[in-house]
């Protein structure tokens, strides 16, 4: 896990150090082609696998619980943000 989270600090300090490069706002369509590739071929491998084809039926629930908290838990952060820094003074909403 850190691996991976070291990889996107990573990328990101390369692309602050380069981000005058004409070629590299470019990227943003080979990008995209190549994240649904990834994601295809994630989905072959998700329906070769029987453990998770036989348990499909529980996990679909419990990612769709664990969607849906994450949801609306975003949704009263981002509520509490706009009452506590945006709201203008003395204006009740």
């Amino acid at each position: 896990m850190f691996t991976i989270i070291g990889i996107m600090f990573g990328g990101i300090g390369m692309g602050y150090l380069f981000r005058n490069i004409a070629v590299i706002p470019k990227l943003g369509v080979g990008i995209s082609y190549t994240i649904y590739l990834l994601l295809f071929l994630l989905g072959i491998s998700v329906g070769t696998n029987e453990t998770i084809m036989k348990n499909l039926g529980t996990l679909g629930v419990e990612a769709f619980l664990i969607a849906f908290a994450g949801t609306l838990g975003s949704i009263f952060a981002a509520w509490g943000v706009y009452r506590f820094f945006y709201r203008k003074k003395g204006v009740d909403t």
